[in-house]
């Protein structure tokens, strides 16, 4: 991931903040360029198809990568694109606090919300354990355990800057896992006849195994308004088990942020040491939101601007992304990816059986 150059730090401490905006515009600006290619291409695929296969958050980060390959931005272009990568991304997981509800854990009933949490649990780290025995390193399978456990790709962007993992990895985890995401929306329906399962338990299994909301959408539509309405609460739940484990990683992967290279060191210690000023506004927002302090009018556009700052933030990693270190990598990620999604489905089948 490109550094943010340390005159343009050292300009803001000094208060020049015309400056520093202008050395910033270029690489921010080409970033949203990215990201608004991105936006076309998944809106044409919603006329096409109803619903996007791939998302923009993909789309952006290998179109990225793909201008990267052909074009070594220069120093004009660094420091926007590091602005984009690191500070917009760390603005999006603060604003999606605003999506988490404890009513919503509530809704799930008790014996539910624990198959989930405990789904989550197992593969988590049977996924990190994976990762590590294929040769990966501590980051990128923290990324791909978060990945498949959780939910994809917006996992993985919201671990990142916890544990302070750069462009390489975060592209080569999205990247693989958004591959066999979409195998598994494809594949899916053709469980139900083959196990008859009934529309609740394969919407729970959708709801386990599937990796985006969108993409529980696809998958379950096509089975009913009951697998669809199953699965989407399942895999809403899922989602909020990444508030605990965004915490959980912020206190106890201090060690992982510190040995990550960085352009600014600080020997001050203080709670923003320990949990990164984006936790702390994200448990704000997500108190806000359980208590009813934030309205729908509200969090709808907080969490369509979180969206919107992913996907550039996804767009300036792929600018900064060398695509030999993927190439280095990709057979080892696929492979615990894969074994992690078998895991995956097996375990939700089981669970799925359990719930008529």
């Amino acid at each position: 991931m490109p550094v943010v150059e340390k005159s343009a730090v050292k300009a803001t401490g000094r208060g020049a903040i015309v400056p520093y905006a202008a050395a910033l515009l270029p690489g921010v600006g080409l970033s949203v360029a990215v990201t608004l290619v991105a936006l076309g291409v998944q809106h044409l695929e919603e006329s096409i198809f109803g619903h996007p296969y791939i998302e923009a958050l993909v789309i952006a980060i290998l179109l990225g990568m793909v201008i990267r390959t052909a074009w070594e931005p220069s120093a004009r272009w660094r420091a926007g694109i590091a602005f984009s990568a690191k500070q917009l991304l760390e603005i999006a997981v603060t604003l999606l606090g605003a999506s988490i509800s404890f009513s919503t854990i509530v809704a799930s009933g008790f014996s539910l919300l624990v198959a989930i949490v405990a789904t989550v649990a197992i593969i988590l780290g049977a996924t990190y354990g994976i990762s590590r025995l294929l040769g990966l390193s501590v980051r990128l399978s923290i990324l791909v355990a978060c990945g498949n456990s959780i939910c994809g790709n917006s996992a993985i962007a919201a671990i990142a800057p916890v544990i302070g993992a750069n462009g390489d990895d975060i592209a080569s985890a999205i990247s693989f896992t958004a591959i066999l995401g979409v195998m598994l929306v494809l594949g899916l329906p053709l469980l139900i006849p083959l196990l008859a399962l009934s529309p609740t338990q394969y919407g729970i299994l959708a709801g386990l195994t599937v990796y985006a909301v969108p993409q529980v959408l696809a998958a379950t539509v096509p089975a009913g308004l009951l697998s669809t309405q199953m699965g989407t609460l399942v895999k809403l739940v899922r989602v909020l088990t990444l508030g605990p484990i965004l915490i959980g990683f912020s206190l106890f992967g201090r060690t992982l942020r510190k040995s990550a290279v960085s352009p600014v060191a600080s020997d001050r210690f203080g709670p923003i040491q320990v949990v990164p000023w984006f936790i702390i506004g994200f448990l704000v927002l997500a108190g806000f939101r359980s208590f009813e302090m934030l309205s729908d009018d509200v969090v709808v556009p907080l969490l369509k601007v979180a969206s919107l700052l992913t996907v550039v933030s996804m767009a300036a990693l792929g600018l900064g992304v060398d695509v030999r270190v993927i190439g280095r990598v990709g057979g080892r990620v696929t492979a615990a990816v894969t074994l992690s999604l078998l895991l995956l489905l097996l375990i939700s089948l089981g669970v799925a059986r359990l719930f008529s």
